[in-house]
């Protein structure tokens, strides 16, 4: 029994997609939870997972995520400039540019959230403040998402 080469790049990127679109929410949502709390311990555990899960699932479904797209639309015969396309790629780099410094964030709430909870003290400033950059760095990212997947699913006509 031989795989059909396309069913299996289809699979392999609604695969990783769900995992990349999935983590990023469910992990979304933790640290908003956990922030709103603002306990250090809490903020400390919540925060040292995040980490964990962007270097398990994230990183290797965002890297999965362009391999197997370029591989689909080498297999449909698609151009590689199809306005859908371009539009794609545009939307892909600015949620890895959002993404990338939201990893560096995670890690300095997790480290000052480790402080503060060894010290006994409220979270600093500087935590929220992190906070806040992390979330609105979230927005863009999970917008140009959800706009893959339309572009994805539609494949429209752009630009003619």
């Amino acid at each position: 029994m031989s795989i059909d080469p396309y069913l299996l790049a289809k699979w392999l990127h609604i695969l990783s997609s769900t995992v990349l679109f999935g983590t990023g929410i469910g992990t979304a949502f933790q640290m908003v939870w956990a922030m709103r709390r603002a306990d250090p311990h809490q903020v400390h555990g919540v925060a040292s997972g995040l980490v964990i899960a962007d270097w398990l699932f994230t990183t290797p479904a965002g890297l999965i995520q362009p391999a197997t797209g370029l591989w689909l639309v080498w297999l449909a015969g698609w151009s590689l400039t199809e306005p859908w396309l371009l539009l794609t790629y545009g939307l892909y780099a600015l949620a890895f540019v959002c993404w990338a410094p939201v990893v560096h964030l995670q890690i300095r709430i997790r480290d000052l959230a480790a402080q503060t909870a060894c010290r006994g003290t409220a979270l600093p400033p500087e935590a929220h403040r992190a906070f806040r950059i992390w979330f609105a760095l979230g927005w863009p990212a999970f917008i140009a998402l959800t706009v893959i997947f339309w572009l994805m699913v539609t494949k429209p006509p752009l630009w003619g």
